[in-house]
């Protein structure tokens, strides 16, 4: 009878020893099974850093012999020859975010912010794509103009007659706070108010930060974050706010220099008023 050997993801227990076949991204790799597999509590590459996070992670891993213990199909933690956690070196060196940055992982990652190490520093800034530069080109100047060789006989169009309308009141209405901060982190709180005549069943509210905080803990909510851009949508508990009633949900966060408190909301893709 022919014996099943055990793959890595499904069938085996504790720690294996393996090859690094190939590394598809940062966090990313293909083992000489030929699993390929992600690496536990490590958020995918930025887009600005991806390929200095691949170039750290062929360094490290390719063709290197590693512990690879299994966490959920497809999911491993890996520990380099040296017994080095890989997920803790690449977000302690800033190439990569921690997924759910908690205990050592969050340290690690407020390090990297606070030394503006990898990501965290230069062109990134902590942001997922690299802020670009507008050229702004002025027109030319009277003395530069080309003179016409001859006059041109033109005709003045009285201008339209001037609409006033009144925009209707945003639906909604948002108030952002932070409660208590430290170094390096904080906890706030956001009040989102219908203001609307009709009840909103289910909504997620978004904002951008402008100095690269990151929302690690939420309460009384679910959470995604995409670069420096948030969304926050209601659970079980929150998802329906009635007219002129509202809902509160607290958070916790990361940030490094400055803690700017955003300044513009949507709910559901419509802006709301803020105070």
């Amino acid at each position: 009878m022919q014996v099943r050997q055990p793959t890595l993801v499904n069938d085996a227990r504790g720690d294996v020893s393996a090859v690094v076949r190939a590394v598809i991204d940062g966090r990313t790799i293909e083992l000489d099974s030929g699993e390929r597999v992600q690496v536990s509590l490590l958020a995918a590459p930025a887009d600005c850093w991806a390929p200095a996070a691949r170039t750290f992670a062929e360094k490290r891993l390719l063709a290197k012999t590693v512990r690879v213990t299994a966490v959920t199909p497809g999911e491993v933690n890996v520990r380099l020859e040296d017994n080095t956690d890989y997920a803790a070196l690449a977000v302690r060196e800033g190439v990569l975010r921690a997924q759910s940055a908690a205990g050592s992982l969050a340290d690690a990652e407020l390090g990297a912010a606070r030394e503006d190490r990898g990501l965290w520093g230069a062109p990134c800034n902590g942001m997922d794509v690299a802020p670009t530069t507008t050229t702004t080109t002025t027109a030319p100047s009277s003395s530069q103009r080309a003179e016409p060789s001859k006059s041109v006989a033109t005709t003045t169009t009285p201008p339209p007659p001037v609409v006033t309308t009144v925009a209707a009141p945003p639906p909604c209405s948002v108030a952002y706070r932070v409660d208590n901060q430290w170094q390096g982190g904080f906890q706030g709180r956001v009040t989102v108010r219908n203001t609307g005549t009709a009840a909103i069943n289910g909504w997620t509210l978004r904002w951008s930060y402008a100095d690269g905080q990151a929302v690690r803990e939420v309460w009384n909510a679910t959470v995604a974050q995409r670069g420096t851009t948030v969304a926050m949508s209601g659970n079980d508990q929150t998802r329906t706010i009635s007219s002129r009633g509202e809902v509160t949900i607290g958070f916790l966060g990361s940030f490094r220099d400055r803690n700017t408190a955003p300044g513009s909301f949507t709910l559901n893709e419509t802006a709301c008023s803020t105070g």
